[in-house]
């Protein structure tokens, strides 16, 4: 067309034209133009692949270096950037060295976190900030006097879940700190997120919460006292009168409930707001067929938790707090990971019945597996019997015991399962944002 007027240009987006084009045109334009609309899968496929297998050589190499816990931290959100880039791509022979590079990566991690752990626990100030730290270190010290802050905790989010569905938030929010902490071990809800919330580790809690601290072996729910927990840690770190709220959100009805009433939690110093719904699809995908159809891999896993957000009435409440002064926190208590390699347990039983973790007497187990915590105090772990030791499972290892072992393998084989070691379940997302 000849004609430059700005509303002819609007109309034609509008009707989701795919290009635009000014007489009098370059022989050079049109070329660029076809190239764009015939070529620009295969060309954008074959740059990312060749981009992929030059950093492939350097993230190599890096794997076999020293890492601190900050370069794990880098390690595998570049794995993740290559993930989630190679995943619009139909090249299998790359996915398949990502997919080998990310399990080498693993391996390393798992020896690192052997190797380190426990001194972390012993001497916090040379390691990561974790789960117990969080309120202290992190939140507490962002509080402002008359700007709201809401803590959104959804359980048992990846990183790579995460950046799902921030995609879906930077038309309403802007990034103003994207960082990380390392859950402790296990990586399960009843340890990780108590832990949050108290501010103490599991040891600290049975001794200082014993009526409300439950063990494996305790009957009832295991994080039924969370809002105690954080009421006691507000009074004993923060020593000054702060207005808080905290809500658990585990049905569609209550989401939309919070949403609906968001005016009354805005005089507030602190608003926690804990969602279970991607733990209960993590659980559900192992429970249920159809689920485990939908969400049979990484990609469909992502696709699930993102179509979730946005039809959520938590995607809705977040949009309503974009037009007010307030402060976003969005985290999570641990991560997940897609087990695919058994490993035969022997325990009694009393045994807890985590795929990833076990803790109990005379436990029999493959050690190369495993990173076998022989006093449970040493993890900062309750110990329940003299003899108690704990096993957390490395890499995409599960536990299987011998009895009905091939069932049980072709039952929890490729699930999405965590309370182990591995960058998924111990790296987590912790991300404050500000209304634009």
């Amino acid at each position: 067309t000849k004609n430059e007027e700005e509303y002819m240009m609007e109309d034609a987006i509008g009707f989701k034209i795919d290009d635009y084009l000014i007489k009098p045109v370059n022989p050079k334009q049109i070329l660029l133009t076809i190239k764009k609309l015939i070529d620009n899968k295969r060309l954008v496929s074959e740059k990312t692949s060749m981009a992929y297998r030059q950093d492939f050589r350097t993230l190599g190499m890096t794997l076999n270096e020293n890492l601190s816990f900050s370069e794990w931290v880098d390690v595998y959100k570049k794995l993740v950037y290559w993930e989630l880039s190679l995943e619009k791509l139909e090249d299998e022979g790359m996915h398949e060295i990502l997919t080998v590079q990310k399990s080498e990566a693993n391996v390393q991690f798992s020896k690192f976190i052997e190797k380190n752990y426990l001194k972390w626990l012993k001497n916090p100030e040379d390691g990561p900030i974790t789960s117990n730290q969080l309120f202290v270190k992190k939140v507490f010290p962002s509080l402002e006097p008359k700007k709201p802050t809401f803590f959104i905790l959804i359980d048992n989010l990846r990183y790579d879940q995460w950046k799902m569905i921030n995609s879906l938030l930077m038309d309403y929010y802007r990034i103003d700190e994207e960082d990380s902490y390392y859950s402790i071990l296990p990586t399960a809800t009843q340890y990780a997120r108590n832990a949050i919330f108290s501010g103490f580790m599991p040891l600290e809690m049975e001794r200082h919460f014993p009526k409300m601290w439950q063990n494996d072996e305790d009957e009832g729910g295991k994080n039924l006292f969370e809002e105690k927990f954080l009421a006691e840690q507000i009074q004993r770190v923060m020593r000054k009168d702060c207005k808080y709220s905290y809500n658990k959100i585990l049905t569609f009805e209550q989401g939309k409930n919070i949403s609906e009433n968001l005016n009354n939690l805005m005089g507030n110093d602190l608003n926690v707001i804990v969602y279970n719904f991607v733990d209960m699809l993590s659980h559900a995908r192992t429970d249920m067929a159809m689920i485990r159809e939908l969400a049979n891999d990484e990609a469909a896993y992502r696709s699930l938790t993102l179509s979730w957000f946005e039809h959520s009435p938590l995607l809705d409440a977040l949009k309503k707090l974009s037009q007010k002064k307030i402060k976003l926190i969005i985290t999570t208590d641990h991560g997940t990971i897609r087990v695919k390699h058994p490993s035969k347990v022997i325990g009694d039983r009393n045994t807890n019945s985590n795929l990833r973790y076990k803790q109990g007497k005379n436990l029999d187990f493959n050690s190369k597996d495993v990173f076998h915590v022989k006093n449970p105090h040493e993890a900062m772990l309750p110990k329940l019997h003299m003899s108690s030791s704990f096993i957390f499972a490395k890499e995409d290892s599960f536990f299987v015991y011998p009895n009905n072992y091939n069932h049980f393998v072709n039952y929890f084989n490729e699930t999405f399962q965590h309370g182990g070691i591995s960058m998924e379940e111990m790296i987590v997302p912790y991300v404050t944002y500000s209304p634009k």
